[in-house]
Formats: structure tokens, sequence, C-alpha cells
């Protein structure tokens, strides 16, 4: 291999024609792109993002109608590809760590049934999880026998509906200002613990709790407390409330199973890296099992489940591509219909590849950056 390096550095004229010969060679196939294009009637170029797309989505997070151009088609499914990600991978965390957790439990019940979910999710197709989830959510039945497990919840094969705040234009903006105000004190908080180097956490908690509900509080002093939207049969369908639909349920659900099997095993392994001595050390200060993995074993095993959770949160970012196997209206979704619509396949396929290496790259900043809070520290010699 040393010589084949040395070999190559010695000849500049041999790079030069491999690099011109590979230079040609996309030249001539885009050429011949370009003459096929116009031969078909198609126009290379991005110009069609401008046109009607003509056609609907199911659903999304901001208005669309079939009149619209195609880039906000495509921006409805990058948005609905978002919310999903951003879902799953914030499900996906809590369910694994909590997993991962008791896949070290000394109940021996407990540890088995986490490590028999966790190699059946692992070596199970989540293309047929996904399946198997719509299936099971289309086989609910109808909006008059709605199933309702909790008052104002209902489940049915249109959708998952639950109680919202009505939107009657004026009350969104007390939730709004609650949750900034919950926010900020808890930031507050947090910078005051940095600070004094001491921190309460039920204190914290409860003082973020009435921040949270001071807005309302104020609202209903002074009559204009937010009212309940509750799901209601109206005719053949749910009205009110908001509404989940069985597809983006299906797949949420299984992006969350499949990745928390994944999450349970790195927070497993990420525990059982920290050394026994540090166990012995917090029961000697007499703290219970509970604090001693949350005050010293969970803080030192995160510097190295971290970077493999990065892994998790791409794969499942990247799978949820596979929404369009039962009709989700996702990025890849909403692309597949322009690009047969259009015939401009080319320019579709390369929208989604930007789509996914920004959202990749995304990711992985967010999780470097969280990362190099905790990574372990060198300390310079005195």
């Amino acid at each position: 291999m040393r010589a084949l390096v040395e070999w190559w550095g010695e000849r500049p004229l041999t790079q030069l024609a491999i690099f011109a010969i590979v230079g040609l060679g996309f030249a001539l196939l885009g050429s011949n792109l370009v003459h096929n294009m116009a031969r078909v009637g198609l126009t290379p170029g991005f110009g069609f993002l401008g046109h009607a797309a003509n056609f609907e989505i199911g659903e999304g997070l901001i208005a669309y109608s079939a009149g619209d151009s195609y880039l906000r088609a495509i921006a409805v499914g990058l948005l609905n590809t978002v919310r999903v990600s951003l879902a799953g991978c914030i499900l996906a965390t809590i369910l694994g760590v909590a997993l991962g957790i008791a896949r070290l439990s000394s109940n021996p019940l407990l540890s088995r049934l986490v490590q028999a979910y966790v190699e059946i999710v692992r070596n199970t197709p989540l293309l047929l999880q996904i399946f198997f989830w719509n299936t099971l959510f289309h086989a609910l039945p109808g909006p008059r026998q709605a199933l309702s497990p909790l008052p104002g919840v209902l489940l049915s094969n249109r959708g998952f509906f639950f109680p919202f705040i009505a939107d009657d234009g004026a009350t969104p903006a007390i939730p709004a200002s609650s949750l900034l105000l919950a926010v900020l004190l808890g930031v507050a908080l947090k910078w005051r613990a940095r600070r004094t180097g001491r921190s309460n956490l039920k204190r914290s908690v409860v003082l973020v709790l009435v921040a949270a509900l001071l807005p309302v509080a104020v609202a209903a002093f002074f009559g204009a407390a937010p009212a309940l939207d509750l799901p209601r049969l109206s005719g053949f369908n749910i009205r009110g409330g908001i509404s989940l639909s069985p597809e983006f349920m299906a797949l949420l659900i299984a992006l969350v199973v499949n990745t928390s099997a994944s999450i349970a095993e790195t927070v497993r392994a990420g525990i059982l890296s920290v050394s026994a001595g540090q166990w012995e050390a917090g029961r000697a200060l007499g703290l219970s099992y509970g604090r001693i993995m949350r005050l010293i074993v969970l803080p030192q095993a995160l510097r190295l489940i971290i970077p493999v959770m990065t892994s998790s949160y791409l794969s499942l970012t990247k799978n949820s591509s596979l929404a369009v196997a039962i009709g989700f209206p996702d990025l890849v979704n909403i692309l597949n219909t322009t690009a047969n619509t259009t015939g401009q396949a080319l320019e579709a396929i390369l929208v989604m590849m930007l789509a996914y290496l920004a959202l990749s790259l995304a990711v992985s900043t967010a999780m470097n950056a969280y990362n190099r809070r905790w990574a372990l520290r060198e300390r310079s010699a005195a």
C-alpha cells in the first residue's frame, strides 16, 4: 500500500490524465441527459418549483392546497419529516434510557423481558414493523365505535384525537406566554445553579410549573381563560381537538420502538463502562440506587453514550423515509409525486439528497455541540 501511494504521488501527469478521463465521462453523461430530456420536451432546471402542484396532501403543519406551488408542497413534506423525526428522537431517548437501565435490573424477570424486547426488535426489519403498526391502527373501529381510553381521547381508524386549546383568535397567546415564561425561568434557574454550585431539583420543578400556570391564572381572573376543544362525533367523522393520522402514529411508534432498542444497548454499555468503585462510593455515602444512577453513574456514562446516540438519531431521521411505504406524506413521498407529475426526476432526487444532507448535518452539529459539553477535559499541569 505504501509503495502504491509513493507511485501515485510521483506521477502528477498520471493523476491529471485520470481526472481528465473522469471529468470527460461526467460531461458525456450530462450531455446525454440534457439531450434525452430535450427529446421528451423537458427543460433541465428547478423552474418547475414555482408551478402549481395540482395534488392534495393529507396532512401538514402549514396550510396547503392543490393550487400551491411544488416548492410549498415540498416544504410541507419536509416539515412532516422533521416533525416525526424530532418526536421520534425525543420519545426513543426516553424509552431507550429507561430500557437500558431496566436491562441492568437485579430483577431477573424484568431484565429478561427487556432483553427479549431488544432482541426481537433489533432482529426484525423496520419496514415490517411499520407495516405491523399501520395494519394494527387501521384495524381500530370506525368513528361511531371509537375507543375512549381516557376522557376526551378518541381512537379510531380515522386517527387519534386529543383535546386541544380552542383556537378563537385570542387565547393562543396565553399558552405561548406560559411556555415562554417557563423556559426563561428554567434557563435562569440553571444559570444560577452553575454560578452558585447549588441546585434543588424539586424546588426548580415547582417554580417552573408555577411560572407556566401563572398566565393562565391571570387570564382566568379576568375572564379570558382558554377553553378546551374536545373531540366529538359529528356525522360520520370526529371533529374538534387535535388529530394524528394512523399513518403518522404507525411511523412514529415503529421508529421509536426500533431506535429505542439500539439506544437501550448503548445506555447499558455506557453504564457498564463506569467502574464498580463508583457504585461502592455512592453506597458508602448512603445514597439510594436512583441517586447514584442520576448523580454519579449516568453523568460519567454520558461521555460514551452521546457519540453513539448521534448515530441512532441520524438513522432514525433517515429511516423516516420509509413512510412512503404506508402513504404518509413525508419528504420522499412528496418528491416522488413531484417527479412523477413533472418528469423532473433528477432534480427531485437532488432536492431530496440536499434536504436529508441538511437534516443529518443539523443533527450532527447539535449532538457534537452537546458532546463537547460532556467530553473529558485534560487538566493542565500546575
